[in-house]
């Protein structure tokens, strides 16, 4: 039980490596490990040709969608889906069955672009067509690697239906301008009121703004999203009435930082906050995303009172980063260590419980043994239950990656101290016993059980029984690991929220055909022929 959740990660609050297993762990259990050389096996060198589609109907083909990074890729892919398939093309999970892959990139860590990289170099070999997306693109659009392919920026996903057909006709197609307002400035991106296809129909993702306010020097992200672009607060909450309408039960508001979300239009996270919990019906719920210190402090009152709505869960993610002031000076994060204290010391007074998420980098270049002991006090002093452990990478183009770097052997050390003090405690035993409502709205990564979330967000295992997904479930908690509790039923079922879900992959927002009416690439497709036939005997 207590692995069936313990890589449950979907999104950049989850960007995490201390929940992984280590290699002496995953070692430990075998009494020998001999070392096998390795054969040297024959690379690929012939490529398969490309297909070009020029005299095939638009909207016909199979597209695969592969999405790396934070819950906002995630949603421009939800977007980028429900625009395909609102046109007609199918969508696949068989990515070898597809005629095109769509791969949203993530620039945070070095390891993701590495995966992106090598889904680009398969797709290749088997010649199969691409469309770029993402940060990574956005951010280096004149890396190597890129040359020659299809980029959709992220500010024109609503374009990616005309650059997948020029693409399937083999043409390159390279879409990187902002969206302005009226007045000029940058906006938040793409018309939320896109259609969309949910990758969970139970959970609506919204961004509510893009880019952010801080020039911090390890990140790349900031290269590709740029300077802060708020949505219209009415915007936001029309796209949230009209999940609720679709079935959905939880949202989550996402961005760069949603701390400083407001502050280019005049408006501010709390005043959207209060729009929002006016129109979330019984039962469902409400997940704020990730904020960085300086700019939650001004509305601690406000974000602790909204906390109590019986509708918003008790949780905020706050990324530290480090216990040391020097560090946090060097990476020009803009708080101290005693901001970031007083955010959560005032979050755990006024709303008891509360679930505290906080990152840490270890090995900055500026990071010396007794900066590193100063996050070892600080993570000591406050055992977060949710404890995301990155180590270090240098991401290009970014001062970070231009300073002198900490040993790979002391940047070990200290991950690894960090990540054993880290698994050293178990944050649920004490709520054994209780018992709790939680909503169920996924399934776990080993496939045994629901995945359900309590108020303060903390990820509860019930049994895997199809009346429970997706409804409100009062249990008693019957056992407690280190990062889920198991939660036994006690009552029936309630459905939260005001109708049944859209079912996988139904497109929302999108008019809906009278069942005479013909799809739209097959009405294409008579068009073409009636034509041909007028041309040949006219």
């Amino acid at each position: 039980m207590p692995g069936a959740v313990s890589e449950f990660i979907d999104d950049i609050e989850d960007l995490i490596s201390s929940q992984d297993i280590t290699p002496k762990e995953r070692y430990a259990s075998r009494k020998s490990v001999s070392v096998r050389s390795k054969k040297k096996e024959k690379k690929e060198t012939e490529c398969v040709e490309k297909v070009i589609l020029e005299s095939v109907v638009p909207g016909t083909q199979t597209i695969y969608v592969k999405t790396w990074g934070c819950a906002h890729n995630n949603s421009d892919s939800e977007y980028m889906a429900g625009l395909l398939a609102a046109h007609g093309y199918k969508l696949t999970e068989d990515k070898f069955s597809a005629q095109l892959w769509l791969l949203n990139s993530c620039t945070v860590k070095s390891p993701a672009e590495d995966h992106f990289k090598n889904e680009i170099e398969l797709a290749q070999k088997r010649g199969i067509h691409l469309v770029l997306a993402g940060c990574v693109p956005q951010g280096a659009p004149r890396s190597g690697y890129l040359a020659g392919l299809s980029v959709v920026g992220v500010h024109q996903i609503d374009r990616i239906v005309e650059i997948v057909e020029e693409t399937l006709k083999g043409h390159t197609v390279r879409l990187f301008g902002q969206k302005k307002t009226e007045e000029g400035r940058k906006a938040g991106g793409a018309s939320l009121l896109l259609p969309k296809v949910r990758k969970n129909p139970l959970i609506e993702i919204i961004p509510i703004n893009t880019g952010c306010l801080n020039q911090c020097t390890y990140c790349k992200t900031k290269h590709a999203r740029g300077e802060l672009g708020s949505y219209p607060p009415e915007e936001i909450v029309e796209r949230a009435t009209q999940s609720f309408k679709e079935g959905v039960c939880e949202i989550w508001l996402t961005s760069e930082d949603t701390g400083t979300y407001g502050r280019d239009i005049g408006t501010s996270l709390p005043y959207l906050l209060k729009q929002l919990v006016a129109v979330i019906p019984e039962g469902c719920r409400l997940r704020l995303g990730m904020t960085n210190p300086p700019y939650i402090l001004e509305h601690l009152a406000e974000v602790a009172e909204i906390m109590h709505h019986p509708r918003v869960y008790k949780f905020l993610h706050v990324p530290v980063q480090s216990g040391s002031d020097q560090v946090l000076a060097d990476m020009k994060r803009e708080y101290s260590r005693k901001d970031f204290e007083r955010v959560v010391d005032y979050l755990a007074e006024r709303v008891p419980g509360i679930t505290i998420a906080t990152d840490i980098i270890c090995g900055f270049p500026t990071e010396t043994d007794a900066d590193f002991e100063d996050t070892m006090q600080l993570c000591m002093k406050y055992r977060f239950s949710s404890l995301f452990i990155n180590q270090f990478f240098p991401r290009p183009g970014t001062p970070a990656a231009n300073m002198t770097r900490v040993p790979p052997q002391d940047v070990k050390k200290r991950t690894k101290k960090l990540s054993e003090f880290f698994r050293s405690y178990e944050p649920y035993g004490h709520k054994v016993g209780e018992i709790q409502e939680v909503l169920v709205t996924d399934v776990s990564h080993d496939k045994n059980y629901y995945v359900a979330h309590n108020e303060f967000y903390e990820q509860v295992l019930v049994p895997k029984e199809e009346r429970y997904m997706g409804k409100l479930v009062t249990v008693r908690i019957t056992s407690a690991s280190k990062f889920s509790m198991m939660g036994h039923p006690v009552d029936k079922p309630k459905m939260p929220g005001l109708v049944k879900p859209l079912k996988k992959g139904e497109v929302s927002g999108y008019w809906k055909q009278s069942k005479a009416s013909l799809p739209v690439p097959i009405l294409m497709l008579l068009i073409a022929v009636v034509a041909r036939l007028l041309w040949m005997f006219i």
